[in-house]
């Protein structure tokens, strides 16, 4: 997928402009875009993969931020980070809720090496994590592929649409692999 055109839609998440940086030093072509685009807007701008960025909200509140679920109907590939991740398996069958206590900081995170997103990274890493929600069923189609102590589904992945979603934050530096994750990602 290198040099190719990701959108990022935003969703008020303080790391956004890091995410399209970081996409960038990838050599990679982006743009950052309100999560308020319309898919006519989104099929002109013809991405060849979605990013779906963090943000403070909560899922299954009332007026939460969300898309259209054809956005996983254009066949090309989603990574959700934090919200994003959520708010995909919110779209698509899952089940999100509190989480009975809020991860903070620096994470161990136990990763599946055979994941694209965790290729060459070490199989224990130290991630970013910042969420008062969490993911407690998957979605039909998707399986684990990162947890930690606290978080069953810290990383989770469904190979064959090539939808990927971390509760952690790859985009920042306490992040330990994180730019080889959105790399294995983007490529």
């Amino acid at each position: 997928m290198k040099n190719q055109k990701i959108l990022i839609l935003d969703f008020g998440g303080q790391y956004n402009q890091l995410i399209a940086r970081r996409v960038r030093e990838c050599g990679v072509y982006c743009e950052i875009k309100s999560f308020r685009m319309s898919m006519e807007e989104i099929r002109a701008f013809a991405p060849d993969a979605l990013i779906f960025t963090g943000g403070p909200a909560t899922v299954f509140e009332p007026n939460a931020p969300m898309v259209d679920k054809a956005l996983f109907e254009m066949g090309i590939p989603v990574l959700g980070i934090c919200y994003g991740s959520q708010l995909m398996m919110h779209l698509l069958g899952g089940h999100v809720c509190r989480a009975p206590e809020r991860e903070y900081g620096k994470t161990e995170v136990f990763v599946d090496n055979s994941s694209k997103m965790f290729e060459d990274v070490q199989p224990s890493t130290i991630c970013w994590m910042s969420h008062n929600d969490y993911i407690k069923k998957l979605p039909e189609g998707f399986e684990v592929c990162g947890h930690t102590a606290k978080c069953p589904y810290a990383a989770i992945q469904n190979v064959e649409k090539k939808f990927y979603g971390v509760q952690f934050h790859p985009e920042v530096n306490h992040t330990e692999r994180g730019f080889d994750m959105l790399g294995n990602f983007l490529y």
